[in-house]
């Protein structure tokens, strides 16, 4: 797999039907590993090994409704208190960020309402703080380090 501009992280790796498949920290079983799915794994680490976020308080790829349809969101930090914190959307490296991509993680905001976003192909990163008051998003530098309440 591509290398990431993500720290160095070790993975668990098996061959799945002819498939590499990684393991998955918090699904707790192995995934087929698509570029992805790469991207994910590495979120994951990050979010815990350099922001400090503990796996109990993020979320995988669960599904969530918007307007009437079924929508799966890559990644979620919630607080200790259940609010969202940050919804991550992970690309593959190939896929370039544009503007859909923020406005398609802005949409699944609309119902997670998370204080801030993520939106990375692994390659490049986005971070954002939300401003509900003013209707817009502040670009961040990096997301803040997980604080124990």
């Amino acid at each position: 797999m591509q290398k990431l501009n993500f720290p160095s992280y070790s993975f668990r790796f098996k061959n799945s039907q002819n498939k590499i498949a990684v393991f998955d920290d918090l699904r707790k079983k192995f995934i087929i590993l698509t570029p992805e799915e790469w991207v994910r794994q590495h979120c994951v680490k990050f979010l815990k090994e350099e922001k400090k976020y503990p796996y109990s308080l993020i979320n995988v790829e669960k599904q969530l409704k918007l307007a009437g349809l079924t929508k799966r969101y890559d990644i979620v930090v919630f607080e200790p208190d259940g609010k969202i914190k940050i919804v991550v959307e992970c690309k593959a490296p190939s896929v370039k960020i544009t503007q859909d991509t923020f406005d398609q993680i802005a949409r699944y905001n609309m119902s997670l309402q998370a204080e801030f976003l993520m939106v990375t192909n692994g390659l490049q990163h986005f971070f954002c703080k939300l401003d509900y008051e003013n209707e817009t998003y502040i670009f961040l530098k990096e997301l803040p380090q997980y604080k124990q309440q």
